[in-house]
């Protein structure tokens, strides 16, 4: 019996001793998650934290963005509102220029020696000049307009050409 008591007792012993090695193992395998869980919760912290940036920053580029297009769109809507006013100014415009004629050259007068603008006789003094634009009539000095290289025009034609000079 003594010596059945002593195997028990070894045997205890020594199942004693592997459950305090299993529950030492168990014991670092606790601690090594825990500190995992900690490190996960940090990790999880910064990127909720980066995310949370992440969405206001998004918010205010928004925000931002909204009142940029508000702005454009009342830019818009200001100049179709000038476009329109320009629009009927240059209506008003035609309307009271519609019944204004511009002036046309006199005809050429039948008798080939008076001047085709204020009737005066070609003499030895008083030269006769071809106009050279549109009424093709024949003018007095007087009555013509010097175009350089191009040689003379009546005084309407002229005008007509160049409507600033007048």
């Amino acid at each position: 019996l003594p010596q059945r008591l002593a195997s028990l007792a070894a045997t205890a012993q020594e199942e004693t001793w592997q459950s305090r090695q299993q529950l030492q193992a168990q014991r670092q395998e606790m601690a090594r998650l825990q500190e995992e869980l900690s490190r996960a919760r940090q990790d999880g912290e910064r990127w909720a934290s980066a995310l949370q940036r992440a969405q206001r920053e998004a918010l205010e580029r928004e925000a931002t963005r909204g009142a940029e297009q508000a702005r454009q769109q009342e830019l818009i809507r200001d100049m179709k509102e000038r476009l329109l006013e320009l629009l009927r100014e240059k209506d008003a415009l035609w309307q009271k220029t519609e019944g204004i004629d511009t002036p046309m050259p006199s005809p050429v007068p039948r008798d080939p020696g008076l001047c085709a603008r204020c009737h005066k006789d070609f003499r030895l003094l008083s030269r006769r000049y071809n106009c050279s634009r549109l009424c093709r009539g024949k003018v007095c000095h007087t009555c013509s307009a010097d175009m350089g290289k191009h040689g003379r025009c009546c005084l309407i034609c002229y005008q007509q050409r160049h409507p600033q000079a007048t």
